[in-house]
């Protein structure tokens, strides 16, 4: 085993699991600082240890006992310094960790940094930060601020769950709406951020765990449409994953539509169905649904119905005038 295989099997454990394993150990002590520390130290120490002893043949299992090893140790030492007992439900929780809860905690911890005492405005990048992996240049980009001034934005966030002790859960029905929206701005987020690298390994990166997330969140909710609609928007996006190969990737009217997913497609005209059937209200991804719908139907046809998604673009601007709406209606109408 070599250094190099070592660096390539704990870039993919971060790639594939870290937003997991944060949000495992997070979910137990409530300091999401201590848990990115632990982490880091076990990344450290497979770099240092598995060109020795080999890759572990479950690298995600190996990461999280050594973090959670640490963390108890650093509890442990506290305790010793204090004359305080260790907390006994964190001692438990990192001693027996479920790892089919890991999901769900995930989750659980994009809504909590979704918790009304922190500033809303860091809401999402500390979600795309914290549970999806981003760093904080990215985000600062994404945000167009500088880099420093996001991650001390990032930083302070961190420090307010911490000395609140803003509990990891799921809401409750009444808190679910002020939460849900941040929630999926930041799953919309992952996946966009992801899917602008233009990478051929999309379907194994961080925008299908978005995805999944999407229509993680949606069930869980069960009875919101823009849930609903994100997970239909997410998947009709990935369906057409297979087709965008080379770089720059072929345009969505190039691509050859016979290698997109019809499975996915299914599924996606599924999930909008089901947010139409829910009714109002209909949001910004409904519509980026529909839109997306439109255009995978000429996987059935053979032709793409411009006048339908022209006037969805329509309703969108209408709701969301993004930027890359605007510019997409106008470019639709120039052609028509």
């Amino acid at each position: 085993m070599t250094a190099h295989d070592s660096h390539l099997a704990a870039a993919g454990a971060a790639r594939q699991s870290y937003g997991r394993l944060l949000a495992l150990l997070a979910a137990s002590t409530r300091d999401i600082a201590l848990a990115e520390d632990a982490l880091a130290d076990a990344f450290e120490r497979a770099l240092r240890t598995w060109p020795i002893i080999g890759v572990p043949e479950n690298p995600q299992g190996w990461l999280l006992t050594v973090a959670r090893n640490r963390i108890r140790d650093l509890f442990a030492s506290a305790a010793v310094r204090t004359a305080a007992p260790l907390d006994l439900h964190v001692a438990a929780t990192l001693d027996d960790p479920d790892p089919d809860a890991i999901p769900d905690r995930r989750l659980e911890l994009l809504f909590a940094c979704a918790h009304p005492a922190i500033d809303p405005a860091v809401h999402t990048p500390l979600m795309l930060q914290v549970v999806l992996g981003f760093d904080a240049d990215r985000i600062a980009r994404v945000f167009a601020v500088q880099p420093r001034a996001m991650a001390q934005r990032l930083v302070r966030a961190k420090r307010r769950i911490r000395d609140a002790g803003i509990p990891f859960h799921v809401p409750t029905r009444p808190e679910l709406p002020a939460r849900l929206p941040a929630v999926l701005e930041a799953i919309y987020g992952a996946y966009a951020i992801d899917w602008l690298d233009q990478h051929e390994r999309i379907r194994e990166s961080i925008a299908d765990e978005a995805r999944w997330l999407a229509v993680l969140t949606a069930s869980l909710l069960g009875t919101e449409p823009e849930a609903w609609g994100l997970a239909a928007l997410l998947t009709l996006g990935q369906s057409r994953a297979p087709a965008r190969t080379g770089t720059p990737w072929p345009a969505l009217d190039e691509q050859d539509a016979a290698l997109w997913d019809r499975s996915l497609i299914a599924e996606g005209e599924a999930f909008l169905r089901r947010a139409h059937a829910l009714g109002a209200p209909l949001g910004r991804f409904q519509l980026e649904a529909a839109i997306q719908s439109a255009h995978c139907d000429r996987a059935r046809s053979g032709t793409v119905d411009r006048a339908t998604i022209v006037q969805l673009y329509r309703g969108l601007v209408a709701i969301a005038p993004t930027a890359g709406a605007v510019e997409a209606l106008a470019a639709l109408t120039a052609q028509a």
